[in-house]
C-alpha cells in the first residue's frame, strides 16, 4: 500500500474529509488530495509526524516502512519517502558539450551527462541535450545550463532553435524570420542580432538543427 493510500486509510478510520484534516495540519485542501493521489515530490518529517498524532497511528506506517527491507532503509528521510512514492518513468537523453558541424547527432562522442525528458515527449521526436557556452543569451540562459533541444530543419519565427553558421559549432540563438532572410538574436544586448539573405543561408551555410523546448538551469 503506497504512503497516500496509507493517509486515505486513516483518514477515512477517523471520519474526517480532506478538509477537516486540512485544517487540523493548516495545510490546504488540495495538499490532502496531492498526498492521496500520490502527487507529493517532497513531505516534511513535521508534517508527517503531526499527520501521524492527528489520524492515531505512527508516521513508519504512513510512509510504509515496515514494506522496505532493512538494506533499503537507511538513507535520509527524504530518500526513504522517494522510495514509497510512485516511480516515474522517463526516457534518457545525451547532453552534449558541443555540436559540431557535419558530424550527425547521434555520432557525437562529446556526451557530458545525461537528462531525462517524458515519454510523451520523447514520442514528439527525436531529441539531444546542449550545455550552454558563453552569455549571449544571458540572463535567461547561462553558461553550464542546459537545454533540451528536438531534432529539426526549420522554426517558427520567435522559437530559439540551435543553428550551424558557418560549419561552426551549433549556437543557441532567437530565430526571427524575414521574406528576405533570418535573424539570431541574442537575448544579451550586448550582442548585435545577426541578419543572413536567403542567399547567405545557402552559402554560407545557415542551418537550423533543432528547437529548444525546455530549459534547465544549472548550479
Amino acid at each position: 500500500m503506497e504512503m497516500g493510500e496509507r493517509i486515505k486509510e486513516r483518514r477515512l478510520a477517523m471520519n474526517f474529509t480532506q478538509e477537516e484534516l486540512a485544517q487540523k495540519l493548516g495545510l490546504q485542501k488540495s495538499a490532502i488530495a496531492k498526498y492521496e493521489n500520490g502527487r507529493v515530490e517532497n513531505i516534511k518529517r513535521s508534517v508527517i509526524s503531526k499527520m501521524a498524532d492527528i489520524l492515531e497511528c505512527t508516521p513508519s506506517y504512513l510512509m510504509g516502512w515496515e514494506s522496505i527491507s532493512n538494506e533499503e532503509i537507511g538513507g535520509t528521510f527524504q530518500e526513504n519517502i522517494q522510495k514509497l512514492l510512485p516511480k516515474k518513468h522517463g526516457v534518457l537523453i545525451k547532453v552534449l558539450g558541443r555540436v559540431a558541424a557535419g558530424i550527425p547527432i547521434e555520432a557525437v562522442e562529446d556526451v557530458i551527462d545525461n537528462e531525462e525528458i517524458s515519454e510523451a515527449l520523447a514520442k514528439t521526436g527525436d531529441f539531444f541535450a546542449l550545455q550552454i557556452h558563453g552569455d549571449s543569451m544571458e540572463p535567461r540562459m547561462c553558461e553550464g545550463d542546459v537545454v533540451i533541444v528536438r531534432q529539426q530543419n526549420d522554426a517558427e519565427s520567435g522559437d530559439i532553435v540551435i543553428a550551424m553558421i558557418n560549419g561552426d559549432d551549433a549556437t543557441c540563438k532567437r530565430l526571427r524570420k524575414y521574406r528576405d532572410g533570418i535573424e539570431l538574436i541574442s537575448n544579451n544586448p550586448a550582442y548585435k542580432p545577426m541578419f543572413f539573405s536567403n542567399e547567405d543561408i545557402i552559402n554560407k551555410p545557415v542551418k537550423i538543427i533543432g528547437k529548444v523546448v525546455e530549459l534547465r538551469g544549472k548550479f
